[in-house]
C-alpha cells in the first residue's frame, strides 16, 4: 500500500494502533466438510436429548381407567359451546398422533413433543389414538390411563374428550390446545378491522 504523504501513514497507524500480528497458535484452522460433520456429531452426542431435559410428564401416580370409560376434561373458563363442539368432533383435526405399538415411555415422549410442536405452530385440535387397551398389562387401558394423567399435567391442554366413533371412539381422544400468543394477536387484529 502506498501513501501519498507522511500524514496519511500516521492516520493509518493511529487507526490500527493496538492491532498485533497473529501468533503461530492463534491461526485460524480450516476444516474439511468431513471434519466439520464429525465435530457436529460429537457435540450432538455430548448434548442431552430433548426429551430427557424438558419432558415434564411423570410416570408415577397414574390412576387406572376402564377400557370403556369416557375421558373428559374442560378447563374452567372454557365456554360450554366450545367444549360441546370438541366433544361432538366438529373441530377440524389438525394433527393426529398414534400411540399404538409404542411403549409407555415412547408414548410419553411422543405425546409431549407433539403437544409442544403443535402449540408452537398454532394448532388447536389434536386426535390422539391410544386404543382401548383391553388386553394391556399390568392393567387394562394402560395407555389410556397414562394419557389422561399426562393431559392433566400439560398447561397447553385446555380440554379433552373421548372421540366420536368415526374418529376411533373410546380408543381415541380429542385434545384442544390453548391459543398460541401469536394467534391471539392475529385474531385481535382481525377483529379490529371488522
Amino acid at each position: 500500500m502506498q501513501y501519498q504523504d507522511n500524514d496519511d501513514m500516521h492516520v493509518f497507524l493511529d487507526e490500527i494502533g493496538d492491532v498485533t500480528p497473529l501468533q503461530a497458535d492463534d491461526k485460524i484452522h480450516c476444516y474439511s466438510p468431513a471434519q466439520r460433520l464429525a465435530a457436529k456429531q460429537q457435540r450432538a452426542a455430548n448434548r442431552p436429548a430433548f426429551n430427557q431435559i424438558t419432558n415434564p410428564l411423570s410416570l408415577e401416580g397414574v390412576k387406572p381407567v376402564a377400557p370403556d370409560d369416557f375421558l373428559s376434561y374442560q378447563q374452567p373458563g372454557i365456554q360450554d359451546g366450545v367444549f360441546k363442539s370438541l366433544r361432538m368432533g366438529k373441530y377440524a383435526i389438525e394433527t393426529r398422533l398414534s400411540l399404538k405399538g409404542l411403549t409407555v415411555e415412547q408414548s410419553r415422549d411422543a405425546l409431549y413433543q407433539c403437544i409442544v410442536k403443535s402449540h408452537s405452530k398454532g394448532v388447536r385440535t389434536i386426535l390422539v389414538q391410544h386404543g382401548t387397551g383391553e388386553q394391556s398389562k399390568p392393567f387394562p387401558a394402560l395407555k389410556k390411563s397414562y394419557l389422561k394423567h399426562w393431559l392433566g399435567e400439560l398447561e397447553e391442554v385446555i380440554a379433552y374428550h373421548t372421540a366420536q366413533p368415526a374418529h376411533g371412539g373410546r380408543g381415541a381422544t380429542y385434545v384442544l390446545l390453548k391459543k398460541h400468543p401469536e394467534q391471539k394477536l392475529i385474531n385481535r387484529e382481525r377483529n379490529r378491522r371488522r
